[in-house]
């Protein structure tokens, strides 16, 4: 995995985790909804990352 890939992967996960927590502890169900969201896009990119790498060697 590249190293930039592999930064923004982790970079949108904790950010969408925090995003979560936070829309959990306000009541804000649109906020937890977006966190979620965005680790979703995360792992999404994590593993798409993986993939490419499993074809690379």
């Amino acid at each position: 995995m590249s190293g930039t890939e592999k930064s923004k992967a982790h970079a949108e996960q904790a950010k969408g985790k925090v995003k979560q927590t936070i829309g959990r502890a306000v009541g804000n169900e649109r906020m937890t909804a977006e966190g979620h969201a965005d680790q979703t896009k995360g792992n999404a990119r994590q593993a798409k990352e993986d993939i490419k790498d499993t074809f690379r060697h």
